[in-house]
């Protein structure tokens, strides 16, 4: 019966794996690869051994492996060891394909570290033996190839415990052996004091919790101490416990020789059998129910163990267990499974782009859309088309695998490429914390977002969090945005890289209850991203390599003026008796083949390794920005504006004044915004009307027309200048030549004005003339037409009246027409050419006048403003009386007046 997800939450008991998972890791040409033929023909696996140069090693199956001695991508083998049923995974040596083997390390039990007994510990050791630390694997340690000259067991484990960890031990030899364990424990040294020796238990135990790394010493190609190494594996793992729920954990993706897609996976938890429902344990935790974020009835076709290059099939596959599936879409490296949790970021990733140069008659975007399959098997290609160039580009690891690469797309899509030389791939973060908001708000769409971008600890990555009130953001949104902001690689503003060392953390937003939908917040959260960068001050990162120089003493002198000649930095040098050590970090943009010089110099007597110590400030970025020629603003597939909404369409508002439109207050300062001058009467209309677009049930009066194209090039800002302080030329935005009028619903605003609403219950006509007087000052100060509507459909007879109050005009409609009625008529007949705004809180009414193109102000705010309008008028030491009348025929033109008689 299949497992389901209520199983997860009610069998969370703990069991014992049947299955330990084991990993051969090693830099290249340190016998890794004879060292796995010696495990598998020692344990009865394979009947002959296999050797690397003779291209019959059983792990090594892929043409290109044999043609170039090198292991390219992770195998697996099943076998015995001791009493334990180990998966055997033999992993990329080379450093051009180290991604591969990180991907291996998240689903490892124990690794094994094979180092060459001829070259010691090199710099690409050092980087094994920081990632297996970071991903917390218990460690054995096989120093291989001791049956060359020169190598000498006490020496290299010295070098070991100096450069690797105090905690490295001898296993192969057992001169006190039992005070050596108990060493590295307090309470297994109290017992030793005591006269009791550590059991195996307790050794186990530290070897499991990272306190003892085992070190054992051979030739895998003469097989000597390959029997003993087998012996202390078996002795000293054990099964690690589990959950009995289910659970996996992705590794890695391939396809096989049918083009079959194949997901390799370890089984944490549980038991994976054929055909079991993987709905439940796939969906990415927090967004079940948002469209489009997961596949639906995915199930389990094969259960495949492989053997080097052949498998077979199994029925179930139990906790512990390695295995490849048929049968999953969307899965992807590092996933997580049922009760089991995402992988941690890789470490290992390229710091080199090529521009991949396709032969003359391709279909270069077909190219790009069959390249993005070969991403799910590598995702360290981040494969890119750039649309302004019409291009290709690609990250990878070297040139080594610059040529597997072309061979993997000519096998499988039957195109010859080639690539240009690699530049280095820069990445950016910000120097300050800054506030970041977007909004989305075309036809039948709405999503505010505001985050906070902090700056982070250089190597940190991403860190994404909330701070945002659900009482403001429902938490299914709040989710959503966070799925948005990790879902996407942010592109910078400097150079358009990267961006990275930044945690940034959701603090506000807003949706609507009818007309929000997911890909709203996916506009508003990269806007939000985007204009936070374009606000921040943002610093250009390059990647920088950790070396060790080793040189004849008297050559320590030029290594020191290489590395100042490449602006890098050394310690002080330890010099011995002959050589001389240098240690430093360099950016990787001026030590690229330096080991080419390195053994020029010194006549091939000197050593020179490295390895990524991540990304530092870059040395010289103004230069690199300049030769970038990258204009943010010319991005448009990474907008920094954001899209409001206004009488029924869209418009675009470059991220330099978002502040001023947005809907949610944004975060305080703590600096006193200076004061702004009194602002026009149309101004603080339009201003008004964009603040009350989310207040009011009313929101759907903005949709009532067809919106736009959002995404359309925006040819209204112009970019002059782009330093420090941007500065800006801004086009003004064309306004319909006419004049401006204002249609007041007369009843409506009587009855939400309170003070009209109690003098109406005793004399409507004492609340109308009121109503006439108030307008008339409001009219003399903002000089716009102004007709005021009553009803008087009622009357029976009624032929409609047109009357001068003053500065205004007063209509009465004719029997059986409404107020309503009347204004979307003149609505219909004046927004082609004027400026028209109608003031009512009717709901029907907003949906018809913004439909005919004119804005409207509820009864509220024209109170509000009627109050501001006095005041200004207070400020300005204004007499209203005599200077603020004007009279009908001053204001309607003839032809207005004309049709406003026809309505009669």
């Amino acid at each position: 019966m299949e497992n389901t997800s209520e199983n997860i939450e009610k069998n969370a008991e703990m069991q014992t794996a049947g299955h330990l998972c084991v990993g051969l890791v090693a830099h290249v040409d340190a016998g890794k690869t004879t060292l796995a033929e010696g495990i598998l023909y020692t344990t009865g696996q394979i009947r002959r051994l296999g050797r690397v140069d003779h291209r019959d090693a059983f792990l090594d199956t892929d043409q290109m492996e044999k043609d170039r001695g090198i292991t390219i991508f992770s195998k697996q083998a099943e076998t015995v060891i001791g009493d334990k049923k180990v998966t055997l995974l033999d992993t990329p040596g080379h450093v051009d394909f180290s991604a591969e083997m990180e991907r291996t390390l998240q689903v490892l039990d124990y690794a094994v570290l094979v180092i060459s007994g001829a070259d010691g510990v090199q710099g690409h050791v050092e980087t094994l033996w920081h990632l297996l630390e970071r991903y917390h694997i218990p460690v054995f340690l096989f120093v291989n190839k001791m049956d060359q000259e020169g190598t000498d067991e006490e020496k290299l484990m010295e070098e070991l415990k100096k450069r690797l960890s105090d905690e490295c031990e001898d296993f192969s030899d057992l001169e006190e052996f039992d005070e050596r364990m108990a060493l590295h424990d307090e309470e297994l040294l109290e017992h030793f004091l005591e006269g009791k020796a550590p059991d195996r238990g307790s050794i186990r135990r530290l070897i499991r919790e990272r306190r003892i790394f085992p070190c054992f010493f051979g030739s895998a190609l003469k097989m000597e101490g390959v029997e003993a190494f087998l012996e202390g594996l078996g002795m000293y793992m054990e099964y690690p416990g589990c959950q009995s729920a289910f659970g996996a954990r992705v590794y890695k993706i391939t396809r096989d020789a049918s083009g079959q897609r194949l997901t390799h996976l370890k089984v944490t938890g549980g038991c994976l059998r054929v055909k079991m429902n993987m709905d439940a344990y796939m969906a990415d935790p927090g967004e079940e129910g948002a469209a489009g974020q997961r596949v639906t009835g995915q199930k389990i076709d094969q259960i495949r163990i492989y053997a080097g290059n052949s498998f077979q099939t199994v029925q179930e596959a139990g906790a512990g267990m390695v295995c490849a599936v048929t049968g999953l879409e969307g899965t992807y490296s590092g996933q997580g499974m049922g009760c089991e949790t995402a992988s941690v970021l890789p470490v290992l990733e390229p710091v080199l782009t090529y521009r991949m140069q396709p032969p003359g008659a391709c279909d270069v975007h077909g190219l790009y859309l069959k390249l993005k399959t070969l991403e799910e098997e590598i995702p360290e290609l981040h494969i890119v088309w750039r649309e302004e160039t019409k291009e290709i580009h690609t990250q990878i690891m070297g040139e080594v695998q610059i040529d597997v690469l072309k061979s993997l797309i000519r096998e499988r899509f039957g195109a010859e490429v080639s690539f240009d030389e690699g530049s280095i791939v820069y990445k950016e973060t910000i120097e300050d914390s800054v506030e970041g908001v977007g909004h989305f708000e075309p036809l039948r769409h709405y999503a505010e977002v505001h985050l906070l971008l902090e700056p982070g600890e250089r190597g940190s990555g991403l860190e994404f969090d909330v701070s945002c009130s659900r009482d403001m953001l429902d938490v299914n949104w709040q989710r959503l945005i966070l799925t948005h902001l990790e879902e996407k690689q942010h592109r910078g503003v400097l150079t358009g890289a990267q961006i990275t060392d930044m945690k940034i953390t959701l603090i506000a937003g807003r949706a609507h209850q009818k007309h929000t939908e997911g890909g709203d917040f996916r506009q508003a959260t990269y806007r939000a991203v985007r204009q936070g960068l374009m606000k921040a001050r943002s610093v250009l990162l390059e990647p920088w390599y950790e070396y060790r120089i080793e040189v004849p003493q008297e050559m320590i002198g030029r290594a020191m003026n290489d590395v100042q000649r490449m602006n890098g930095r050394f310690d002080a040098p330890l010099v011995g008796e002959e050589t001389a050590v240098l240690t430093g970090s360099a950016p990787v943009a001026t030590m690229q083949g330096y080991m080419r010089e390195v053994l020029s110099y010194t006549g091939g007597r000197g050593r020179f390794s490295c390895r990524l110590q991540g990304y530092e400030p870059c040395h010289n970025p103004e230069e690199v920005i300049s030769a970038s020629l990258y204009d943010p603003e010319a991005d448009l597939d990474n907008p920094s504006s954001s899209v409001f909404c206004s009488h029924g369409a869209g418009f675009v508002v470059p991220w330099y004044q978002v502040e001023d439109y947005m809907h949610v207050e944004g975060m305080e300062t703590g600096e006193e915004e200076p004061q702004e001058e009194i602002l026009t009467g149309i101004e603080e209309r339009k201003r008004r009307i964009h603040s009350e677009v989310i207040d009011e049930e009313e929101l759907k009066a903005i949709f009532a027309q067809t919106y736009g194209n959002a995404g359309q090039k925006r040819t209204g800002w112009k970019r002059t200048v782009r330093t420090q302080d941007s500065t800006y030329k801004a086009k003004g935005t064309p306004k319909k030549q006419g004049r401006e009028y204002l249609l007041v619903d007369g009843y409506n605003i009587i009855f939400a004005w309170e003070d009209l609403k109690e003098l109406a219950k005793d004399n409507i006509e004492a609340a109308r003339n009121k109503l006439m007087d108030v307008l008339c000052d409001y009219q003399g100060y903002r000089r716009m037409t102004l007709i005021l509507v009553f009803d008087a459909y009622k009357v029976p007879g009624n032929p409609g009246e047109v009357q001068k109050y003053h500065n205004i005009h007063v209509v009465y409609t004719r029997e059986a027409e409404t107020a309503d009625q009347y204004i979307e008529k003149a609505v219909h007949d004046m927004a082609r050419e004027h400026q028209v705004t109608v003031a009512t809180s009717d709901g029907m009414e907003q949906i018809i006048i913004m439909g005919q193109g004119a804005r409207r102000i509820s009864a509220r705010d024209l109170l509000t403003e009627i109050h501001e309008a006095r005041k200004e008028l207070r400020a300005l030491h204004l007499d209203p009386a005599p200077k603020m009348k004007r009279y009908l025929l001053e204001d309607v033109s003839p032809e207005v007046l004309e049709e406003l008689k026809k309505k009669e």
